[in-house]
């Protein structure tokens, strides 16, 4: 699915996501990523959701978001509170939802200048 956004300044914005694959700032990722509102994209070492343990949660935790939305793949599915207990502590908001959705939902906040991150699973293509 290809999405518009209107980019401001210095935001990174999903461009389109598809199976697999996801395209930020017009540059395509293969792989799981965490996209914070502003800076660099980061690789996610994410290979599945059942594969997503407490530091993987930390290492989006460390960007000091006001929210996480947190892209569980092509179907949404909800991580156990254990594994969120880095944000959980921290004070910061998650919100999950499929990988499509998260994407349309984090170009919306980032748009309006919230200090947001995008945690996108993705798997390979079938």
């Amino acid at each position: 699915m290809k999405l518009h956004a209107d980019r401001l300044e210095g935001v990174n914005a999903v461009f389109g996501h598809g199976p697999g694959e996801i395209s930020i700032n017009n540059t395509v990722f293969r792989h799981s990523v965490i996209v914070p509102w502003q800076g660099a994209i980061l690789p996610w070492d994410v290979a599945a959701f059942e594969s997503l343990t407490a530091a993987h949660f930390q290492q989006v935790a460390d960007l000091k978001p006001e929210l996480v939305i947190f892209g569980s793949g092509a179907r949404i599915r909800f991580p156990a509170a254990a594994l969120l207990r880095p944000l959980i502590e921290r004070g910061i908001g998650v919100e999950t939802m499929d990988t499509g959705a998260a994407c349309r939902t984090y170009n919306v906040l980032a748009g309006e200048g919230r200090p947001v991150v995008l945690a996108a699973v993705l798997t390979p293509a079938a």
